[in-house]
């Protein structure tokens, strides 16, 4: 009887192991964090080797990535942060998930990460910047700015602190320091005995780029490299962009330079005295990428505190790190600043991710990717089955082989038709060698922003309301010519190709309920220029 008994006893040993290794408790289960700033772009990080890698802005992303896999492919299906963090945690594109601009909104019972994330046994934490609107409440725990958030002494809104949005909790001092504060203190916290999936999310280096009194001798005596394009681009942009007979050449994209009449850095940082015009340029372009890059250096340092206490507590190696942004930044490209265009600077997206169980160290891939493939890869590495209702797809393969093709080629849509930085609503493919743009216009909200009535408006604080712009195709062979300067839309040696793809934007557009039957001023303009 004591065998039969000892027999058994054992046997529940083992199946309380088996159980145990199933259900990812203690640290069978890779834990988890996604690391994303907002705005940083990968030419202000020295791992990408960009024009910027020369000022060595981020050396602690840069040893980071040293260990992992760094995505040179990486881009966002919408460069404008509110879309782009629902692509990120829904697995869909915008008009699947009803995200299509600053107003959208995720509640609860669409917050589908942390819910696929809970249901593989993870405890799940969200801290930082959220621009969501509703309330992370899918997480187990939360402790998130309200809306963009205020870079000195900020307000948090805290899970534990009653109820939303009323849940607030004040901070002395710089955000990006308190927001590694507060995930320090939730990561000695949790419950140890489970993994943990952890979105720590940076508000630097969004605009208007504050940082501390300690960053302001950070590249005061060095002259940052200046794009070439701030000064001269005979053959860019297109009717969309430029106007008809350049008609609309100061007026579309805001500038460095103080080429756009109310929304420029000349002026904003009080350089109008300047008579000469590059000097001007160059004076306003210096101090605003050295104001975005101490923001940067801020959130580089505080990574260095972040990756110390996972190193000094045994979590370095068995945690899956990703580091990204929520879309790129212009950073005097083509005399632009923001982002939102599909201009590669503002459409590319860091992403860097270390897993050594995985992931074999200095790795680098150009397979294509987009941000609404992130939830499906960090399912299918906690160990689940992507769901049928994301539309994006795991690219966990490509991690352990790195020349393996992913997209042939990613589809982007902007939606915001000249608001806030006078940018006309796009969409379009790109693939490994090119990209092609149509500028159809219009937007798509007419009872928010009227029927094409509108002038502009030069008074910031007040609605954006504007008659349509040119339509208009771009088209960019980036193998030629990877700074996107020359658009070779009308040049008869790539009609073949241009045709393949329209193609492509027509599939995804119905693959992934991208068209335009609920916006009939806009496909109006698509059926009458299809063919331009």
């Amino acid at each position: 009887m004591h065998k039969f008994n000892s027999f058994f006893r054992g046997l529940s040993l083992v199946l309380a192991f088996c159980c145990y290794a199933i259900n990812g408790l203690g640290q069978k289960k890779p834990n988890i964090i996604y690391i994303m700033s907002d705005d940083h772009t990968s030419q202000a990080i020295g791992i990408y080797g960009g024009a910027l890698s020369s000022v060595n802005p981020t050396p602690v992303i840069d040893e980071f990535a040293r260990e992992g896999m760094v995505f040179e492919n990486a881009f966002c299906t919408n460069s404008i942060c509110t879309p782009s963090r629902a692509n990120v945690m829904t697995g869909q594109y915008s008009q699947t998930n009803g995200v299509l601009d600053l107003d959208g909104n995720l509640p609860p019972d669409r917050q589908y990460l942390p819910i696929e994330m809970k249901k593989l046994g993870y405890q799940t934490a969200m801290i930082g910047k959220w621009h969501l609107k509703e309330e992370p409440a899918a997480f187990d725990y939360y402790n998130v700015l309200p809306g963009q958030g205020n870079y000195f002494d900020p307000s948090f809104r805290v899970s534990t602190e009653g109820a939303w949005p009323n849940n607030m909790e004040s901070h002395k001092g710089y955000v990006s320091d308190i927001i590694t504060d507060v995930t320090l203190d939730y990561l000695e916290k949790r419950d140890k005995n489970k993994p943990f999936f952890l979105m720590h999310h940076h508000k630097a280096p969004h605009d208007d780029f504050e940082y501390p009194e300690r960053y302001q001798p950070y590249l005061a005596d060095v002259d940052i490299p200046e794009p070439a394009s701030m000064y001269s681009q005979p053959f860019f942009g297109s009717e969309a962009t430029l106007g008809r007979n350049n008609t609309l050449r100061d007026r579309i994209g805001t500038s460095v330079s103080s080429r756009h009449p109310y929304r420029n850095y000349s002026h904003q940082y009080g350089l109008d005295s300047i008579a000469d015009k590059d000097e001007r340029t160059h004076q306003a372009y210096q101090e605003y990428t050295k104001r975005y890059l101490r923001c940067v250096k801020g959130v580089d340092d505080n990574l260095g505190r972040l990756f110390k206490y996972l190193k000094e507590n045994g979590l370095w190696d068995n945690t899956i790190i990703v580091y990204t942004s929520d879309q790129g930044m212009m950073l005097g490209e083509h005399d632009y600043m923001d982002k939102r265009w599909m201009y590669e600077e503002s459409m590319r997206m860091p992403f860097i991710i270390k897993y050594p169980k995985l992931i074999k160290p200095n790795s680098r891939t150009k397979a294509i990717i987009n941000n609404t493939d992130y939830a499906p890869t960090l399912i299918e590495l906690a160990g689940g089955k992507v769901p049928a209702y994301m539309q994006g797809e795991s690219f966990k393969s490509v991690l352990s082989k790195p020349s393996e093709e992913f997209r042939k080629s990613t589809y982007y849509r902007y939606w915001m038709h000249l608001t806030h930085h006078d940018i006309p609503a796009h969409f379009g493919v790109r693939t490994a060698n090119s990209k092609l743009i149509f500028y159809y216009g219009e937007h798509y909200n007419t009872e928010l922003y009227g029927k094409n009535t509108f002038t502009w408006v030069k008074d910031l604080s007040e609605s954006y309301h504007f008659e349509p712009t040119p339509v208009a195709w771009e088209f960019y062979d980036l193998t030629l010519d990877p700074k996107e300067v020359v658009n070779r839309y009308k040049d008869p040696r790539y009609k073949a190709e241009i045709e393949k793809l329209k193609a492509e934007i027509l599939a995804q557009r119905k693959r992934y309920n991208e068209g335009d039957s609920d916006y009939p001023n806009i496909q109006r303009a698509i059926d009458a220029h299809w063919n331009d």
